[in-house]
């Protein structure tokens, strides 16, 4: 599949949400909102009145990464608002199955997230229930975090697994994504980047994300 960039807003300025939202409308497929409540993660950023609000002020589709607890009981409120797609973290959900397929239903992407020390085989048979299988390449909690190049042999047996089992199932990569280091990401077979410092610490952050598309694009060697 074609290479998506989702810049993550946990990197702009949140006193300016709706005009760091247009800086990268031109480029971007995704806006990527990380939502921590101080528990599952060790942050604190932004939850649902915050998401309603940007959904009004652009037209990217946002993708939702949950790091929360009881994500079975909140998820579905984030893509009845009319979230794009929805993310839920594996360890966190108590049935993550039925949590996937109430997101779907809702009309989102229903995706499952994985922490770094997290091996991706206990979920291979559960692929088909998930839109988007997200591996971090950081431990999550805080943005401007070095990639961890150890997650890449479990980018690749991922890959063999969508590939085998579910084709359309994308696989996203979260966490230290640079022009350093996406290429890696993307010859080991992700093809959706998380992308923040990388993208709003730039001049021209549209650029950036379009820099970042052509690396991966050309390291995956996709049209």
């Amino acid at each position: 599949m074609a290479i998506q960039i989702s810049p993550s807003i946990l990197s702009a300025d949140f006193a300016h949400l709706a005009d760091e939202a247009a800086a990268v409308s031109p480029s971007a497929d995704w806006l990527h909102v990380d939502v921590m409540d101080g528990h599952f993660v060790p942050n604190l950023t932004l939850g649902l009145p915050v998401v309603e609000s940007l959904l009004k002020a652009t037209d990217t589709p946002l993708d939702c990464h949950l790091m929360i607890e009881e994500p079975d009981r909140w998820a579905p409120a984030y893509a009845e608002a009319g979230a794009g797609s929805v993310t839920i973290h594996a360890k966190a959900a108590a049935a993550p199955v039925r949590t996937l397929r109430e997101i779907r239903r809702l009309g989102a992407r229903a995706g499952l997230a994985l922490n770094p020390a997290e091996p991706v085989e206990p979920y291979a048979d559960i692929v088909g229930e998930m839109d988007m299988l997200l591996l971090m390449t950081v431990e999550p909690g805080f943005g401007g975090q070095s990639f961890l190049d150890v997650v890449l042999p479990k980018i690749r047996r991922a890959r063999e697994i969508l590939d085998t089992r579910e084709a359309s199932v994308w696989l996203q990569v979260d966490g230290g994504v640079s022009a350093e280091t996406i290429e890696r990401a993307a010859e080991a077979g992700a093809d959706v980047f998380v992308a923040g410092s990388a993208v709003y610490g730039a001049q021209d952050p549209a650029q950036a994300v379009d820099r970042l598309r052509a690396l991966a694009a050309g390291a995956a060697g996709a049209e």
